[in-house]
């Protein structure tokens, strides 16, 4: 009797929580639906993943701390340059609507007048970074998920901690997760002597019970002096990536930027050093970067669970829709949701030429098995899939039509477009395109073309895990 009504209750709890995810995802049939089956067919453990991972849980600490650097610095005022020049900005009809699309999401608006120069190595960008704290006056803001105590790592903590013995104020903000064990280590203790080194969402069990401890903060910038900015793929790492050597080299798209959109890149760090210290940066915001006459248009995007999540989806789709004759995508982790899935099949159908380039090996074996669960559908509807061979492509970036671009420090998967911390930066702008366009070549020419025939041909076995991994597609 007792046995019977253990089942039953346990059964009641299963229907209580599958009610509950159709209730919070129902407006997500696919994850909504991928949950329920996890509950009901995994009764303890499903319900556990689900109470765990489930929710985007932020926690009512930061998201009462996050409401109150909002009402402090997201008004016009703040968004609004001193030179009148830099909201001048020449689009045209199409642009100003992706404008107003991504202006809707993070409240930033495009400005004119950014000098942008891409990077797509690793040592170059750690040499331009390290340049330009060298020459630093008064702050260095440096935010980034990965932070190694490899050559690299040690290379950008000498350079601020020279920065710092010369007065500059230094702040460091790495992830929690992400920087795990530099953070516990001595690089960061040395570092910390000079500069002031920050945890984003720190991890503990204890916290597990008020947050999702997958959250994760995986932005990637630097700021010098409110005048210089960095962002992309880049983490504080060398391309050999000791955790991960097999996979390496590391393969990252990085952007300098120098015009007013470094002020909006700083409103990014200064708000999520806040949500970690409690310590407010007011001042940063008053420094007015320089408009350059020769400067383009730029604009960011930043997006997570205290943002409109599901923003960076409806953009991308937004820049798909608008493409006329070639799309390309390059991501290491390609696991779109529904939605991106077909509107990338669309483009292919109605006469775009789309390139998707991933990596051939990844370093992620689920995320490698949903990822080619999509392949089959996009080659059938006309996208060609490359698969670089020479490493770990880790750039995020997009151009379309070769006038318009993104560099972003999202992948294409669900992690990034809904749980994340991320921030994406636009270039209207055709020269700006069309260099990271021949960036993009260079991938696909280190790249193998998949043959949509080959691929149909696939052992049952590797089509069936493929498949399976797919069906996890919306819990990834």
């Amino acid at each position: 009797m007792w046995h019977l009504l253990i089942i039953l209750c346990a059964f009641a709890l299963q229907l209580a929580v599958a009610g509950w995810v159709v209730i919070r995802k129902g407006d997500r049939p696919p994850v909504a639906l991928a949950w329920v089956v996890v509950v009901m067919v995994l009764p303890v453990l499903g319900m556990v993943a689900y109470l765990a991972l489930g929710e985007v849980w932020f926690g009512r600490f930061r998201m009462r701390r996050h409401a109150e650097i909002l009402a402090r610095l997201d008004t016009p005022e703040v968004h609004c340059h001193r030179d009148p020049r830099s909201m001048q900005v020449k689009l045209d009809a199409t642009e100003r609507q992706l404008a107003r699309l991504a202006e809707s999401v993070s409240h930033s608006h495009a400005t004119s007048g950014n000098r942008m120069s891409l990077h797509s190595d690793t040592d170059e960008t750690l040499d331009s970074m390290i340049a330009d704290i060298d020459r630093a006056k008064d702050h260095v803001h440096l935010l980034t998920y990965i932070y190694l105590d490899d050559a690299a790592g040690q290379r950008m903590s000498q350079a601020l901690r020279r920065a710092a013995k010369r007065g500059v104020a230094v702040r460091v903000l790495v992830d929690g997760l992400g920087s795990r064990a530099f953070l516990r280590g001595e690089l960061a203790r040395d570092l910390g002597v000079d500069c002031r080194v920050a945890e984003a969402l720190p991890m503990s069990i204890l916290r597990t019970l008020v947050r999702r401890v997958d959250v994760r903060n995986h932005r990637k910038l630097l700021v010098v002096d409110g005048a210089v900015a960095f962002t992309g793929s880049q983490n504080i790492a060398a391309k050999g990536f000791a955790p991960k050597a097999r996979y390496a080299p590391w393969v990252d798209c990085s952007v300098r930027i120098e015009g007013p959109l470094v002020r909006e890149l700083q409103l990014i760090f200064v708000e999520d050093w806040f949500l970690d210290t409690g310590q407010h940066l007011d001042e940063a915001l008053e420094i007015h970067p320089e408009w350059f006459d020769d400067g383009v248009e730029a604009q960011t995007v930043a997006t997570g669970p205290n943002f409109n999540n599901t923003a960076m989806t409806s953009l991308l789709q937004a820049a798909v829709q608008v493409a006329r004759s070639e799309l390309v995508f390059t991501t290491p982790y390609f696991v779109p949701d529904a939605a991106l899935h077909e509107t990338l099949a669309v483009a292919a159908r109605r006469g775009v030429e789309t390139h998707l380039v991933v990596p051939r090996r990844n370093d992620s074996l689920l995320v490698g098995l949903a990822s080619r669960s999509h392949y089959e559908s996009l080659m059938d509807a006309g996208v060609r899939i490359h698969e670089f061979t020479e490493g770990l492509l880790h750039a995020k970036t997009v151009t379309i039509d070769r006038s318009l671009s993104l560099v972003m420090t999202a992948n294409l998967d669900r992690r990034s477009f809904e749980i994340n911390f991320e921030q994406s930066v636009i270039i209207y702008d055709d020269d700006f395109s069309s260099s990271l366009r021949f960036l993009q070549q260079g991938y696909m020419d280190r790249s193998v073309l998949l043959s949509p025939h080959e691929w149909r041909q696939r052992p049952w076995r590797t089509r069936l895990a493929q498949n399976a991994a797919g069906l996890l597609s919306p819990l990834l």
